[in-house]
């Protein structure tokens, strides 16, 4: 049976690309038609239509409104016939949205696996993503070999919200490590070292990181067409504060990054991949 699929921005046009080459057969809904219709997939005009042709529906979307949206909307997935169906969300959810997601699917007989995603496109399209799922565990592992065709590295923390605050906890990793990846850059080039010789001297020193391995590339060309956008990591990072404030706990590590990345976004520079925060620093 085919494999429903919500949501084809950056990362969900990757993964799904990757499940196609898997030999999956996709039937995809996309809030904006035009984006998908040359991509070779069956489209669908509502949420709720995946359901007719689909037993496992992935969503890969912005943020929880999207979420419940493509839920609780007008012909949403919500419906009598999601029962005994699977919703696998790769989305970065807020914490406390997730629960309630858990709960709805459920209370009207579906199963729902919150399943953000770690990485971005060009691991996605080598099936080199690394994934951490909650939820029910016998749902994960129904689920877990679809899982493995586009995820290296998948673990399950079974209490529901425990793999979105993980995701937000590696996307302070992620966005501390950009930035200050950034600045070792630019400043580097201010004291006359080739930008190149220097991506290669911090790649086995300090800098050495996935991070930098991913980026590097686009730090030397200067090319910040989005894989992972400055609009998802300061949405992540602005997630992340809302969960250490619930905890009455400080997070000194994360401020300046967040900052860092809202200025970006309000430059204009929203839709750029999270890389091109170098240019804050570029002389």
């Amino acid at each position: 049976m085919a494999i429903g699929f919500i949501g084809l921005g950056n990362l969900g046009q990757a993964i799904a690309t990757r499940l196609t080459q898997m030999g999956e057969e996709l039937v995809v809904y996309n809030r904006t038609k035009s984006k998908v219709e040359n991509l070779g997939y069956e489209i669908v005009d509502t949420p709720k239509d995946i359901l007719k042709k689909c037993d496992v529906v992935f969503l890969c979307l912005f943020d929880s409104p999207a979420v419940d949206n493509i839920l609780n909307g007008e012909n949403g997935l919500l419906c009598d016939e999601v029962k005994g169906k699977t919703i696998i969300d790769l989305s970065t959810n807020h914490y406390e949205d997730v629960l309630k997601f858990h709960e709805q699917v459920e209370k009207v007989g579906g199963k729902y696996l919150e399943n953000p995603v770690f990485g971005s496109v060009a691991p996605a399209l080598i099936g080199a993503l690394t994934l951490v799922a909650s939820g029910k565990e016998e749902v994960f592992n129904e689920v877990k070999p679809l899982l493995e065709k586009f995820g290296k590295e998948i673990f399950f923390l079974e209490k529901p919200s425990a793999a979105t605050k993980m995701k937000l906890i590696n996307n302070l990793c992620l966005g501390s490590f950009m930035a200050t990846i950034a600045e070792c850059t630019s400043l580097a080039q201010d004291c006359d070292i080739d930008k190149s010789k220097a991506l290669d001297i911090l790649g086995v020193g300090g800098g050495t990181s996935l991070v930098l391995n991913a980026k590097k590339q686009k730090l030397i060309d200067e090319d910040f067409s989005a894989h992972f956008s400055n609009d998802a990591i300061n949405k992540d990072l602005h997630l992340l504060q809302d969960l250490a404030y619930s905890m009455q706990k400080p997070l000194y590590s994360a401020a300046m990054p967040k900052e860092l990345f809202s200025k970006m976004k309000m430059m204009g520079k929203g839709d750029e991949d999270f890389s091109s925060i170098y240019q804050l620093f570029k002389s």
